[in-house]
């Protein structure tokens, strides 16, 4: 259980990234300054820094703590589990939130701006290199371990990524239909 003090800090770390969700959807995100997100979420520039370094990590919140979860989940499967099994059950604890309305209307704000890419990148290499180094845990200690965990790593997460793409332009179908269907895709590589 959290104390009341990281409720608190939850809670002001999901406001900051809402207000600039919401002020990049209204303005642009390049009409958004770190000065107006602390204003629209009733905080000091100094409180905005001791959650985020950039607007642009505030932006991107809701997805790693999106993959964070991923990452977590992928642990919590039993240890004897193969990693692709881990990773697609994982993957089915986290789609409900998949559909999350915030979560959605950043993806398809932030997916093509061109400021925000290299922020992307970084977050999704970050979050690429911890998975894999989940996955190396539930393999045999070999010397190609680390390579074959990355790739398992960034394939899965591609797919999600791709899936969802897919999805933003083409709804008629459920997402989690989608990301079965691509996971069981990338499984028969």
């Amino acid at each position: 259980m959290e104390g009341l003090r990281e409720r608190k800090k939850a809670a002001t770390r999901q406001a900051l990234h809402e207000a600039a969700l919401r002020l990049a959807t209204e303005h642009g995100i390049d009409n958004v300054t770190v000065e107006a997100i602390a204003d629209a979420a009733t905080v000091s520039r100094r409180t905005f820094s001791n959650y985020f370094s950039s607007k642009e990590e505030a932006l991107f919140h809701a997805d790693r703590v999106f993959i964070e979860r991923l990452v977590a989940l992928v642990h919590a499967r039993p240890a004897g589990e193969p990693p692709w099994t881990a990773l697609s059950r994982a993957a089915d604890g986290m789609l409900p939130d998949a559909l999350d309305v915030d979560r959605i209307t950043s993806r398809r704000l932030l997916r093509n701006h061109p400021s925000l890419i290299s922020h992307q990148v970084a977050v999704y290499a970050t979050i690429e290199r911890d998975l894999a180094a989940e996955l190396a845990q539930r393999m045999p200690d070999a010397a190609d371990t680390p390579l074959r965990s990355r790739i398992m790593a960034a394939t899965f997460l591609t797919t999600i990524r791709v899936s969802t793409q897919h999805w933003l332009d083409h709804p008629d179908r459920p997402l989690p239909e989608l990301i079965h269907e691509a996971l069981g895709y990338a499984a028969d590589r």
